[in-house]
């Protein structure tokens, strides 16, 4: 599929590029080549082929959905060099 230098300018500017016209030429052939195999692609006869959301067929794991962890706020506060209750007091870092 041919590419234009205009495509390419484009595309440049769509992704904030800024190359020079040796640069210019070789994405554009780069581009080509893409598109040629993109081609090649749609050309395959897929209609036999069945539909798929995954190529691996492994289940998803799944687990009990339960608190693993203690209640442990009071024991984590008593560490805490500074507190108001069951909060940490820290330093004003707003002025």
């Amino acid at each position: 599929m041919p590419v234009s230098l205009e495509d390419v300018d484009h595309i440049a500017l769509l992704a904030r590029l800024g190359l020079t016209d040796e640069e210019r030429a070789a994405l554009r052939g780069e581009l080509e080549a893409i598109l040629g195999y993109v081609e090649q692609l749609s050309q395959v006869d897929t209609s036999q082929v069945e539909a798929t959301a995954s190529t691996v067929e492994t289940p998803a794991p799944v687990r009990a959905d339960r608190n693993v962890n203690e209640d442990r706020a009071a024991e984590l506060v008593a560490c805490a060099p500074a507190r108001d209750r069951s909060y940490l007091r820290v330093p004003t870092i707003l002025g």
